[in-house]
């Protein structure tokens, strides 16, 4: 496969998960211009260097330009079309400044009363009741916004109340079970949207005239429907809330409930990271630093230094999570 063909497909897996991803996109195309359109398994560590170490080019830059090729190459290695990655070795990551925007319970109430009154306009491609029930899935879950987009009706199994999310970055499933309150959620949503007369297409979640969400649609509808709600970022950051944190926020609103009622977080962690879809514990265990500063007091026994035993160390544990 030659590069050009190689980063379109890889670009379109990427956005099908309901992110933008410019960025990562113009590095990709960036490389291309740099080695040529060559085959993948033609570029050379030495291509990648010299690429890397383009002008003007800042520790943190270098960083994650490495971790855009890191994935591209991993991408394709797992499709056969690599038998190596060309990289070099990784240097130290920088200090990372960007923290994820957890939504207060206040603040999700407000986002579903605006979704609500904003999505009544004529105009808007998605419903205000389709996309509050997006809103509520998304906390509900923890889920992608590209999982929920993909999500069919023979993915949702509310007698059971179980949800298969199929992820195309990594080509897995995920069975996971819900709650009876978001099962209701879904219930009415399924029983008032899901006419035959309504539907052009299979997924779940359907625009008004019944055809699939597009990712970009739903970035930008959330973003007015944020400004509605009033709710913005006061700590200098780059970037304003997004639809993504909803996931972070399942993330951390469960581990503080956890710490609540005293739960042994050596045991839940690795259960949280195979409900999310997360190949390893590391996205899971950041999530502890931002639960609220009283809870540091427990969060301080989980470290390597303290506690003898760890949720590595139960076998029947990883053997359970190993057939999720």
């Amino acid at each position: 496969m030659n590069l050009k063909d190689g980063v379109q497909i890889y670009v379109e897996a990427r956005r099908s998960e309901g992110t933008p991803w410019a960025k990562g996109a113009q590095n990709l195309r960036s490389l291309q211009t740099h080695v040529g359109d060559v085959a993948i398994d033609g570029i050379r560590i030495n291509d990648v260097v010299t690429f890397l170490d383009g002008p003007l080019t800042s520790p943190a830059t270098w960083y994650k330009k490495y971790s855009v090729l890191r994935g591209f190459f991993r991408y394709w290695k797992a499709r056969n079309e690599l038998s190596n990655l060309p990289l070099p070795p990784p240097r130290r990551s920088p200090v990372q400044s960007f923290l994820p925007y957890v939504y207060s319970r206040t603040e999700l109430r407000r986002l579903l009363v605006a979704a609500s009154t904003v999505q009544r306009q004529f105009n808007c491609v998605i419903g205000g009741p389709t996309f509050r029930t997006m809103l509520l899935f998304l906390y509900g879950t923890g889920a992608m916004l590209g999982e929920a987009l993909q999500l069919e009706r023979k993915d949702v199994d509310l007698h059971k109340r179980r949800i298969t999310i199929r992820s195309s970055r990594v080509h897995r499933s995920r069975e996971i079970p819900i709650g009876s309150d978001l099962c209701e959620i879904l219930l009415r949503y399924h029983r008032k949207h899901h006419r035959k007369d309504m539907m052009l297409d299979s997924n779940f979640f359907l625009t008004k005239d019944g055809e699939k969400i597009k990712a970009d649609t739903a970035n930008q509808t959330f973003q007015r429907v944020r400004k509605e709600a009033g709710i913005a970022r006061h700590d200098k950051a780059r970037y304003e809330p997004r639809i993504h944190d909803l996931r972070h926020t399942f993330a951390v609103h469960r581990l503080t409930a956890w710490l609540k009622h005293g739960a042994d977080l050596n045991r839940m962690i690795p259960a949280l990271s195979a409900y999310m879809g997360q190949h390893d514990l590391g996205a899971a265990e950041r999530y502890l630093r931002l639960t609220p500063e009283r809870f540091r007091t427990q969060l301080d026994k989980l470290s390597p230094k303290r506690s003898k035993k760890k949720w590595r160390d139960d076998v029947a544990l990883m053997r359970f999570l190993d057939t999720l």
